[in-house]
């Protein structure tokens, strides 16, 4: 069988494709060029910084890249059909839904991260040159990371609202504009904060980029937050921070005491996560944040293909 191999040709499209292709790419790896510029900073810094800041993103990556990448992959290809159909509030919806679900597991994970961050490290981590000390520190920086983990996941929702639209130009102006705050801030907050200098300018970077973003699409009349999120997002705010204090006496007392002992500090930091996530699920249910067995059912459909079951509209809520 004699195979043939078509010569391409530039068509319109492909045209489009390339022009929409290139800024895209620069706009969706803004938060990996900021972590490439707190490697260059911290490398000014004393020795270790560097790893326990690496160690420090490790960890910080895991809900990015499990919630934020997730859904911001989802949501891209049904938000293209809506606003190639016209459909602008469908698409307003989705994106609310998208924000909703992304919010509810990100909020609580950031005040894990922060409340919890030591034993986490401790157990992930604590062997060898790496002891309790180096914990703590590396510690710090993940709180410093967290802190900006809402945003670096809702940046992953935002940035493919303006793809949908055909606009890969804008996240990529307003992302260089973050990448320049974040080198100012690393260098203003490299000697007084050392290793968590970097971890913070990138998440107050990060907050800038977002709301940015949030303000253009809001003033194009491509986001308004509707009531439901409008009414879910303080609870869900309350619960993780009701979360938050339970996990911060537990982590005092359980991991405490079997923390002690190094061959049970990974039973200590499973009931640890196990205690906040019981924490957060009563909270929310209480404080009306999430109802459980839909967020259960958007979770088990997540591997889906059909991205509009991940997505629940309003007249499913």
């Amino acid at each position: 069988m004699a195979l043939h191999i078509p010569r391409p040709r530039m068509t319109p499209r492909m045209a489009l494709l390339l022009r929409r292709m290139g800024p895209g790419l620069v706009g969706a790896g803004v938060t990996q060029l900021n972590l490439a510029v707190d490697v260059v900073i911290v490398s000014l810094l004393p020795p270790g910084s560097a790893s326990l800041l690496y160690y420090a993103d490790r960890v910080n990556q895991l809900p990015l890249g499990v919630i934020g990448t997730a859904v911001g992959t989802a949501l891209l290809p049904l938000m293209s059909r809506q606003a190639r159909a016209g459909d602008t509030a469908g698409a307003i919806a989705t994106l609310n839904r998208a924000l909703e679900i992304s919010l509810v597991l990100t909020l609580p994970a950031a005040l894990a991260l922060a409340v919890a961050g030591q034993p986490i490290m401790l157990v992930l981590f604590g062997r060898g040159a790496f002891d309790a000390t180096s914990a703590l520190l590396s510690a710090q920086s993940l709180a410093a990371y967290a802190f900006g983990l809402p945003a670096f996941v809702v940046l992953k929702v935002l940035v493919p609202a303006f793809f949908a639209h055909g606009d890969t130009g804008t996240p990529v102006k307003v992302g260089m504009a973050s990448i320049a705050l974040n080198l100012v801030l690393n260098l203003l907050f490299m000697v007084p904060l050392a290793h968590a200098g970097p971890a913070l300018a990138t998440s107050l970077s990060a907050i800038f980029n977002v709301l940015t973003l949030a303000a253009l699409l809001s003033r194009r009349g491509q986001l308004a937050l509707d009531s439901r999120l409008r009414q879910r997002l303080p609870r869900m705010a309350l619960a993780a921070l009701v979360m938050a204090t339970a996990l911060w006496f537990a982590n005092r007392t359980v991991f405490a005491e079997l923390g002690a002992t190094a061959g049970l500090r990974w039973l200590a930091l499973a009931a640890l996560v196990g205690f906040g996530l019981a924490a957060y699920a009563m909270a929310g249910q209480v404080l009306g944040a999430f109802d459980a067995r839909q967020l259960l059912g958007v979770m088990r459909r997540r591997g889906r293909a059909a991205t509009a079951s991940s997505l629940p509209g309003p007249d499913r809520a």
